[in-house]
């Protein structure tokens, strides 16, 4: 119960670091996200594209862009967790994995609540509910906080061994922007590109939040276990790593 405790102190700590003392830090954890939807939205319109499978342009979108949001978002601040608290560290109670847990529970939490906020907004003005399966939004949510817990991980531990690796993760992230399924769904692609995307453990949560939210959509192409696989080798990996910098972080 002790490190419980302990992680439940360092997420309400984060949390008013994150947003602040005033509701405002809190409206834009919601705001945020909801401009890049309009704006990715505007441009769809723009171009004249419509999402297959009768699905509204909002929820597509939505469905696409907050599951990647939950990846990335996590995979950074997980990455920073050591970095971002060294002070915190001197404690003997608090230890490097406690900070780390409790990042991945902060963002997987506000993003659960965004998406929430925002599908429910959808439903209100649309005044139509097509929630599919609850129970696939919760996991493929689930397995996007865990890619990038496992991803973040690694970052965090190659980044006590080199300086190179903050520079390098915006550059070796930016690709999972636009092969993650945020603006396309696997059945629209030709069989060569469904065959090379679903290689890309990110897509299969996105496309499990999009079955799950809308009962017109088959995710014929969304492999469960490799994701699971995936983010389990790179959170291993960024344990194994973790341990090796131990010494490193504490005597820094």
């Amino acid at each position: 119960m002790g490190q419980i405790n302990v992680i439940n102190a360092l997420v309400l700590r984060e949390t008013r670091t994150r947003f602040g003392h005033h509701q405002l830090g809190y409206a834009w954890a919601l705001a945020e996200p909801a401009l890049m939807i309009l704006t990715f939205l505007g441009m769809f319109a723009v171009a004249g594209r419509q999402p297959a499978s009768d699905m509204d342009s909002f929820g597509y979108m939505a469905t696409g862009i907050l599951p990647y949001l939950l990846f990335s978002k996590t995979t950074v601040q997980v990455s920073q967790a050591i970095n971002g608290n060294k002070g915190l560290l001197f404690y003997p109670q608090v230890k490097p994995l406690d900070v780390v847990f409790a990042r991945i529970a902060l963002e997987f939490s506000t993003y659960v609540v965004v998406f929430l906020l925002l599908m429910g907004a959808n439903v209100m003005l649309r005044h139509e509910v097509s929630v599919s399966d609850p129970l696939l939004i919760a996991v493929g949510f689930a397995l996007a906080s865990l890619l990038g817990a496992g991803l973040g991980l690694i970052f965090m531990g190659l980044g006590q061994l080199s300086n190179v690796t903050e520079r390098a993760r915006g550059p070796l992230m930016r690709p999972f922007f636009w092969v993650s399924g945020l603006f396309f769904t696997v059945d629209s692609l030709s069989p060569r590109f469904q065959e090379m995307v679903v290689y890309n453990p990110v897509i299969h949560p996105v496309e499990l939040v999009r079955a799950g939210w809308f009962s017109t959509y088959d995710d014929t192409y969304t492999n469960i276990p490799y994701a699971l696989q995936c983010a389990l080798w790179m959170i291993l990996i960024g344990l194994a790593l973790e341990v090796v910098t131990r010494r490193r972080i504490e005597v820094t």
